[in-house]
């Protein structure tokens, strides 16, 4: 069996300004804003990731402590049929990130929550 990259990282936030100060000072991450999306990614040096906000977002809450990991996928719906039929449970289907991506959510039989992801604009 293959090994996964975990690939992302989102780290909750209810104030993305403080939030980029906090890792920006303490791990010396740099930030860019992506307005299409009102998201902010962040470069760790090794895994990538960014500030997702505390909140509703389309259905989905987000808390914190709900630090979200994606999984590269080469074929996120047949992801999603192994993870089923091995006990973990869609939460979110695939869903097409505009002109970057797919991404969907899982969580596993224990109740955590992950992610999948793969790039392009179609897949």
């Amino acid at each position: 069996m293959e090994k996964r990259k975990i690939i992302h990282i989102e780290i909750p936030t209810d104030n993305a300004e403080a939030s980029q100060k906090f890792y920006g000072e303490v791990f010396g991450w740099q930030f860019q804003h992506d307005p299409r999306f009102d998201y902010t990614m962040f470069e760790s040096g090794n895994i990538n990731g960014g500030l997702t906000k505390v909140g509703d977002f389309e259905g989905f809450q987000i808390k914190p402590n709900d630090i979200l990991m994606y999984f590269d996928s080469e074929d996120i719906d047949a992801d999603l049929k192994q993870i089923e039929a091995a006990g973990g449970k869609v939460l979110r289907p695939r869903t097409e990130i505009p002109g970057i991506g797919w991404f969907a959510i899982f969580s596993d039989p224990t109740g955590n929550v992950l992610a999948l992801y793969t790039g392009g604009s179609s897949s």
